[in-house]
């Protein structure tokens, strides 16, 4: 089910919220159990089959969670002090392989096909390759519990004794199928202890609304400028439009997921969960570091907590181990986005291009000249976007080819007109949204007053009702970052 779908917006919402909030008001167990249901009903709309993988990996770590529990709590005690002393060594083995089994479960389903399409190419073998449908938002439910699992073993977070609560972590639906990806320790006083407002209620309903139209009116028409230029043959395009579409495909990507994050977020908020931002406007950035510092947040900071870390980060002493320590996380990011080559060599793209920043301090010194260090994080980034929107590797080399001229095309043509043209207002819509000027506006103490509220639900309206109009006219389009 897509947040951007009438289902959702006219049978689903409308169900749960009445329900939440006028039958079962008083009780934060009942509405943890409403919301548990609900978010399993969500996931298991599409394919309910899909819904046992999930059910299995959350009560794989809730046992761990268990575990832990049972051998601290005996630790600490007086009885059974020798069983437990030795049961608290076990506590390592089975962290690793409840991470294990998480990582496993992802394995099977997103990397089977590709893993043995791949031995099968190296060597004389021909292993039949798995048909499996990957489960929607399967590499978000599966990154939070590894979280969950990692930070109890660590004793940053008490384990959680009631399934049900670590079910709802996992499953909450407004998050699960493309995050952020929420750490337990972020929500695990608001499971039990949820305030109501009608302010943030609105506030949500209002951030659901601007995510909503950023989907639609933005993500979704560019993304007919973006089909058009991918699927013409490099050969015969512009530089000037391989640009375009490079761009087209970045404006894409940045309002579809950042839309589903603001969808996300502004849920959270309705029924009283505060999730932390996802994005923090990445095309102002100055260097291809602070690009990350913004993009894709939660997955940024996950494998710099469970994975950089953990290794030595840039803490080592060498510079040969602070490189391989970014060639493991950044090919690991590029394999987290998809089972392909193109989504590795992505990864390995930004590798170098970070690599160089840590080493030389780059990106310090391009950071204090605010149009060079804009001008080089764009057109790195959007080399980076082919990468990760090409068909294929030779796709994506001819791509790049054409971006520079290098198959005898023209600079400008016909393409481009079309491109910039048909597109224009949301051209124009992208890139006035793409900068920080509503965050400008919040400072501002008139920003809160009577008039502006009215001007802010007035806007809110117009998005919706401008929102429901595209989306009766043109099919429903899934949201990128569900193929992840």
């Amino acid at each position: 089910m897509l947040f951007s779908s009438f289902e959702f917006i006219f049978f689903f919402l409308p169900l749960v919220i009445p329900l939440y909030y006028f039958v079962l008001r008083n009780s934060i167990k009942w509405k943890n159990l409403l919301l548990l249901t609900a978010s399993l009903l969500f996931y298991a709309w599409g394919e309910p089959l899909f819904v046992f993988a999930m059910i299995a990996c959350i009560l794989v770590n809730w046992g761990f969670g268990r575990l832990c529990i049972y051998v601290r709590e005996n630790n600490d005690g007086q009885t059974k002090r020798r069983f437990a002393s030795s049961a608290s060594m076990l506590l390592k083995p089975a962290m690793i392989l409840t991470v294990a089994v998480d990582l496993g479960l992802l394995a099977v389903f997103k990397y089977a096909a590709f893993f043995v399409e791949n031995i099968n190419r190296v060597l004389p073998l021909e292993i039949p390759i798995p048909q499996l449908i990957l489960p929607i938002g399967i590499s978000f439910f599966v990154f939070q519990a590894v979280s969950y699992t990692v930070d109890v073993y660590r004793g940053t977070v008490g384990a959680q004794k009631n399934l049900s609560l670590v079910a709802l972590y996992i499953a909450l639906f407004p998050q699960l199928m493309a995050g952020p990806i929420i750490r337990y320790s972020t929500i695990e006083k608001q499971l039990t202890d949820r305030s109501f407002s009608w302010d943030d209620f609105a506030s949500g309903l209002r951030r659901f609304i601007f995510g909503l139209g950023k989907k639609v009116l933005i993500a979704d028409v560019i993304a007919q400028a973006v089909n058009y230029v991918f699927a013409s043959d490099p050969a015969g395009m512009s530089v000037t439009a391989a640009w375009l579409g490079a761009a087209a495909f970045g404006m894409q990507i940045y309002f579809d997921f950042s839309g589903y994050s603001d969808m996300a977020i502004g849920l959270g908020k309705m029924f009283g969960f505060h999730f932390p931002e996802n994005f923090n406007f990445p095309y102002i950035s100055r260097s291809i570091s602070d690009f990350w510092r913004r993009w894709h947040i939660s997955l940024s900071s996950w494998f710099r907590d469970y994975v950089y870390f953990p290794i030595g980060g840039s803490r080592v002493k060498s510079k040969l181990r602070l490189v391989l320590n970014l060639f493991i996380v950044w090919a690991l990011t590029g394999l987290w986005h998809g089972a392909a080559w193109t989504f590795v060599f992505w990864g390995l793209f930004f590798f170098v291009l970070i690599s160089f920043e840590k080493l030389t301090g780059f990106d310090k010194w391009v950071e204090r000249i605010p149009a060079a260090g804009n001008v080089y994080m764009l057109i790195f980034v959007l080399i980076g976007w082919v990468l990760f929107r090409a068909e294929g590797a030779r796709h994506a080399v001819e791509y790049l080819f054409a971006m520079v001229g290098l198959k005898s095309n023209p600079f400008f043509g016909f393409d481009a007109v079309k491109i910039g043209s048909e597109y224009l207002f949301t051209w124009i819509a992208g890139l006035i949204t793409c900068i920080p000027v509503t965050r400008q506006l919040i400072k501002n103490r008139y920003f809160e007053s009577a008039p502006v509220v009215v001007i802010r639900w007035l806007y809110a309206a117009f998005i919706l009702v401008l929102s429901f109009a595209l989306m009766t006219a043109s099919d429903q389009t899934p949201f990128i970052y569900f193929a992840f």
